[in-house]
């Protein structure tokens, strides 16, 4: 992906495999058939899954996954991994769930031979797809084809637990939709949220679709965007800001995306210090790498993290 800096380079990355805009397609994977018969633990054979580049047989009960995207997803339905992309594999939420998982690159074909995979999960912007395929039957997903909540549902029809994604996206939403009344009950209906990140030398805000929670801040919660951040960055998905423009776009209460140890000036400035949601303390800060995907894992740790914190601040 882009590099044009730390945070951002990490996300976009990590984005393009885990997090979609609201957008649908028609050509997204099982779009318009029935979806994937379930299989048991001990199933066996193949099934066929209807990809975007077309069907792909696939195991019915995938043993060793290769996941260069997606991975996140995967991981919250509790299938496990042999490979992993080096951003899922720096990720706090899944510390536990990839001990022992190696890490591995679309360039390092030879390491993917090498794990002997029945499945590789990618994405289209990753390289040397034709190549992976010829090692093992691999999927890709474009990002942006299907929303945060229906590229889960897709990653559960591409392994048998469709029924499982569905149960979760279900449940999600109506305990996402409670703490969303119980927030703009505490700061009121027309109180406004934004999502901030910044690295070394730049602040960015964020849209209704570029994770650090803001699928669940805006989405799931309903909560509200200030009006220049609906005008210039629900298209874009980020927006850089100079230092001078951080209050134009700061609402009410402010969700800032930090990464440990990364410093930015601006912090020090009265620019910032002057922004009302600053000064009256009602900034809620979160972890960058743990952030920045919106799979199950990620969306619930952020669900419950925003409860507590929107209900503790004045």
């Amino acid at each position: 992906m882009k590099k044009w800096l730390a945070p951002i380079a990490l996300t976009l990355t990590l984005v393009l495999s885990a997090c979609g805009s609201t957008k649908d397609s028609g050509n997204t994977a099982n779009s318009g058939s029935e979806p994937a018969a379930s299989a048991s633990p001990a199933a066996t054979g193949t099934i066929t899954y209807q990809a975007e580049s077309g069907p792909v047989e696939v195991p019915a009960n995938p043993q060793r996954i290769i996941a260069l995207g997606s991975a996140p997803n995967v991981l919250s339905l509790g299938i496990p991994l042999v490979g992993v992309d080096e951003w899922t594999g720096k990720n706090p939420l899944f510390t536990d769930k990839l001990a022992g998982v190696e890490i591995v690159s679309e360039d390092n074909l030879e390491k993917i031979v090498e794990l002997e995979p029945d499945l590789i999960i990618a994405g289209t912007h990753n390289k040397n797809l034709d190549k992976m395929a010829e090692i093992a039957p691999t999927v890709a997903y474009t990002w942006g084809k299907l929303d945060y909540l229906q590229q889960q549902v897709e990653i559960g029809k591409l392994l048998n637990k469709e029924a499982d994604a569905q149960a979760w996206v279900d449940d999600f939403k109506t305990r996402a939709a409670e703490a969303g009344k119980q927030i703009k009950a505490k700061i009121g209906e027309d109180s406004t949220v934004s999502v901030y990140e910044y690295d070394a030398k730049n602040i960015y805000v964020f849209g209704n679709n570029w994770a650090r929670g803001t699928e669940v801040l805006y989405q799931a919660m309903g909560l509200k965007m200030p009006e220049n951040v609906t005008k210039d960055v629900l298209g874009p998905g980020y927006y850089a800001l100079s230092s001078e423009k951080l209050g134009d776009y700061a609402g009410d209460y402010i969700v800032l995306s930090q990464t440990k140890d990364m410093k930015n000036p601006v912090f020090e400035t009265e620019t910032w210090k002057g922004i009302p949601a600053v000064k009256a303390g009602r900034v809620i800060t979160i972890d960058t790498e743990a952030s920045t995907y919106s799979d199950p894992t990620t969306l619930d740790h952020l669900l419950k993290l925003f409860t507590e914190q929107f209900l503790a601040l004045p």
